[in-house]
């Protein structure tokens, strides 16, 4: 596809891929661009078997230049998943790319450079993706097919699967279409779809078919649906295509599915308990924490706290210079201790350094103290939860001695869990800690989100189901099985294990799952017939045949790669090793292979594809040297005319003011005294619009004087759906509206920051006036660029949020459908679906009259006021006004 978003940009975990053009025609003043470059196909294949996802990407151009053209193919792909194949079709000729030993790819490019040609590493990451991009040259009137595959095993979180595409053409495309295929024996459970670019128009052009096991997703748009106006040729598609799921769990709380001689074992019971925890919170609170990361720190350690389970114990650590804990010993997580808790968190404040080492050792100390006094409850679990942002220059500043005293104090006892805020802490270090001591390291994004990432993170941690899980399979039937002991399960994930049948193995395969819980063992045990298995995959053409066997070397090399992070020199050399077999036999471009990328002969540049690691200050792997020359628009900008100033930089206009050799001359400025009548006030836009059911008169305009601060707005127990409001006085707005649904169960919350939508204990955060769509069983979510966010569902009422940027600025809501409120609506606004009744005119003030609402009278003022439904500045009206 063709670009939009300059290399390094935050992405989404799949997208399209994207074109630049060189050398093309363009008019000034923003009018139209004409291309050079015209795509007139683009697929995109996604079969996601079994969770594992193979998606080809085959997009075919053609130069309608009279002169040689260079099109560059660019997408991003999630971090995780593992490029296989790439490969060019210039004039019925393949070029394809070619996976080998790192070293040997080195050797490769290291030549083209000593050639004097151009070879830059082509691969860059943003927050949840990496880049893949390649040029070539096109001769006039020829054509070049690109298709890239990839593969990745989609991990569950939170309770649901995701595959995520980005689509960016930047121009109408005569053939795009996108089929997502889905296949799961377990059958599936519930499945949606998101999007941030679909529009009312576009939705047409999407289609889902389901049934038990599988789902088809389709996304065929015409050249007049992708266009934003018929007078323009522009195209509206840009932005995010998701598609989440989940499957049906089983009584034995796993699933055995076998394939073409190779099994895989899915377990996620979802009828288990929560296990009470131990936790301690060791919060950085340096100097670098100062500003907006201590203020978002405070905000999601605030939220967390209310999370805990009343059977849960805690304490928190704060630590500078000095570390210091919030109470000497753990505390059960009582609403009192809570609050106190969250008051302490309030008041930390940021300053000095950073003594990772010490704070590490006081909180395991916490955690043997409580169990050396058998303070700990049976059958709980310990975690340890560290977030900084820098590295370590208090007290032990080396890192490597650092990471030796916490793996000797937890002593496989506890998990960790580190989490990294920002690019100044080194990655490696915390994740290298948190792996060795039986949990994970994750990077936490400076952003308007960065308090929503750390919720998210907690939420994933916050139930632990099951501890000490251990897969066992009979020895003459399985081999080569990946790792099958796990140290905690947790609510809303997933264990994986894979592996390889033997030759000769029995016409059943048997596996007991053993397991901790409240301190009692626990076995799963479960069967898979052979044959039944192996029929079932064999049929179906809308799967990718042999993925099991795939899936298999994909989970094995993830998890080598993973053990190689704390692995000693001897052992992290076999690992290497074997990692490397894997990723060369199926193919697999990963940290330790490369894919050397041939071109026709007589091109400038060859071109290497790396596997980018999360390591560095940045974070970023080896970035595109030509990155300098992509605009957000996409276009190679050749020979800009520059102002006077630094090269290439256009200047802004001169001051009103300038400068001689030695004094300043100000334009003459003339003072007169006039008397003015003051101005009128502007007109405002209410806090809320109430259409009134029934009603020949107009809409209600509803403003809020009393002072109150949360505010039950309307609650419909018959519709399930309950709206509340923190109203501001003093700013006369409200800092934030909440929407509850039961069926489906899903709160959005609005701020003038953004809107999150909180769904199975999982947050999605989007901007205002970011388009989004998504559908889901019951639901309907959609933003426009306006911003106007709707919620509707069949035969209920729709509700609006808005974040009005007009005269009056602040949160809106807005109500539609509303006859269809039952008789049991209540609340402040909810009221006014209940009986009301108009008095007459006032006598003597025609602009006035009297509302009756549940026997309560209300004045009620004709005035003018601004419709904030209108787009800004928004369109006067004449409405009656209610103070409340």
């Amino acid at each position: 596809m063709l670009g939009g978003v300059p290399p390094g940009t935050d992405g989404a975990t799949r997208e399209a891929p994207r074109l630049w053009r060189k050398g093309q025609s363009r008019r000034c003043s923003g009018l139209e661009v004409q291309n050079d470059i015209d795509i007139y196909s683009l697929t995109v294949d996604s079969k996601v078997s079994s969770r594992f996802a193979h998606t080809v990407i085959t997009s075919r151009v053609v130069n309608k230049a009279d002169a040689v053209r260079e099109a560059t193919f660019q997408m991003e792909l999630p971090k995780k998943a593992f490029i296989t194949n790439f490969s060019m079709v210039i004039d019925g000729v393949t070029y394809p790319g070619n996976i080998k030993e790192k070293a040997a790819a080195q050797e490769q490019y290291s030549a083209a450079m000593a050639r004097g040609e151009s070879a830059g590493l082509v691969t860059a990451t943003g927050r949840k993706t990496e880049q893949f991009q390649v040029s070539v040259s096109v001769a006039p009137a020829a054509k070049v097919t690109f298709e890239l595959v990839y593969e990745e095993l989609l991990a569950r979180h939170l309770g649901v699967y995701e595959l995520l595409l980005k689509v960016r053409p930047q121009q109408l495309v005569k053939h795009l279409q996108m089929d997502i295929h889905i296949f799961e024996p377990q059958g599936i459970s519930f499945l949606e779809t998101e999007s941030t670019f679909m529009t009312n128009e576009l939705a047409e052009a999407l289609t889902t078919s389901q049934n038990k096991t599988k789902a088809h997703v389709r996304f065929k748009p015409t050249l007049s649906q992708q266009q934003k106006s018929p007078e323009k040729q522009d195209t509206v598609l840009d932005g995010n295509f998701i598609v989440r799921y989940d499957v049906d769990r089983p009584v034995s709380g796993g699933s055995i599915q076998i394939e073409n001689g190779y099994f895989v074992h899915y377990f996620a019971p979802d009828s288990l308990s929560t296990m009470p925890k131990n936790v301690i919170f060791v919060i950085d609170k340096s100097g670098s924490m100062m500003g907006r990361k201590i203020k978002q720190t405070q905000e999601a350690l605030i939220k967390i706290l209310d999370d805990l389970s009343p059977h849960d114990q805690f304490n928190l650590i704060s630590f500078s210079a000095e570390a210091t804990k919030w109470k000497p010993l753990l505390v059960p997580a009582s609403t009192e201790n809570v609050n106190e808790a969250k008051s302490y968190a309030t008041g930390i404040r940021a300053q000095g350094g950073t003594n990772i080492n010490d704070a590490m050792l006081m909180a395991v100390q916490l955690l043997e103290k409580a169990n050396q006094e058998e303070l700990l409850p049976a059958g709980s679990i310990t975690l340890i939860i560290l977030l900084t942002d820098g590295d370590p220059t208090a007290g032990e500043t080396d890192p490597l001695k650092i990471q030796e005293n916490v793996r000797k104090a937890v002593n496989g006892q506890h998990s960790l869990f580190c989490l990294g805020f920002g690019f100044d802490v080194s990655y490696a270090f915390l994740e290298k800690m948190a792996l060795e001591n039986g949990g994970l390291a994750r990077r936490i994004y400076e952003d308007s989100d960065s308090a929503l990432q750390l919720q998210d993170f907690y939420q994933e941690v916050a139930n632990p189901l099951m501890m000490s899980v251990a897969f066992e399979y009979p020895s003459n039937a399985v081999e080569s099985v990946t790792q099958d002991a796990f140290r905690v399960f947790f609510k809303g994930s997933e264990l994986v294990v894979a592996g390889k049948l033997r030759d000769h193995s029995p016409d059943v395969l048997s596996a007991q799952v053993r397991g901790q819980l409240h301190g009692e063992n626990i076995t799963f045990v479960m069967e898979s017939h052979v044959a039944e298995q192996e029929e079932m995959f064999r049929g179906p053409k809308y799967i990718f045949h042999s993925f099991m066997e795939r899936l298999w070397a994909y989970l094995t090399i993830q998890q080598l790669l993973e053990q190689m992070v704390s692995a000693l020199d001897a052992e992290k050399q076999a690992l290497e090793a074997r990692a490397l077999n894997l990723s060369l036999s199926y193919s697999f471009v990963t940290p330790l292979t490369s894919m050397v990328i041939t071109k026709p002969e007589g091109q400038e540049q060859s071109q290497v594809a790396e596997k980018p690691v999360e390591d560095g200050p940045m974070g970023f792997g080896q970035s595109m040297d030509r990155a300098s020359w992509k605009t957000g628009g996409g276009l190679k900008l050749l020979n800009s005319p520059p102002r006077l100033g630094v090269p290439g930089r256009f200047l802004a206009p001169p001051p009103p003011f300038y400068r001689t050799t030695s004094r300043l001359v100000l334009p003459e400025l003339t003072l007169r005294t006039t008397v003015t009548a003051p101005p009128l006030a502007p007109v405002q836009a209410p806090s809320v619009i109430l259409p009134l059911p029934g009603q020949s008169v107009d809409q209600l305009c509803v403003d809020f004087r009393r002072p109150q601060e949360l505010v039950n707005l309307l609650s419909d127990p018959d519709q399930g759906v309950e709206v509340t409001g923190h109203y501001e006085t003093a700013k006369a707005c409200f800092s934030w509206i909440e929407v509850t649904f039961q069926n489906p169960q899903l709160q959005v919350h609005a701020s003038p920051e953004h809107v999150v939508i909180t769904r199975n204990r999982r947050n999605s955060a989007y901007k205002w006036k970011e388009t989004l769509y998504s559908v889901m069983p019951g639901l309907k979510v959609t933003m426009d660029k306006a911003g106007l966010l709707l919620l509707s569902r069949p035969d209920r009422v729709t509700i609006g949020l808005l974040f009005w940027d007009g005269p009056g600025k602040g949160l809106r809501l807005l109500l539609q459908d509303t006859d269809r409120f039952s008789s049991h609506v209540s609340g402040t606004l909810g009221q006014f679906y209940q009986d009301v009744l108009w008095g007459p005119l006032d006598t003597a003030d025609d602009r006035r009259r009297t509302l009756k609402v549940q026997g309560r009278d209300y004045s009620a003022t004709r005035e003018l006021k601004l419709d904030y439904q209108e787009s800004p500045p928004g369109k006067e009206i004449s409405c009656w006004s209610v103070e409340l």
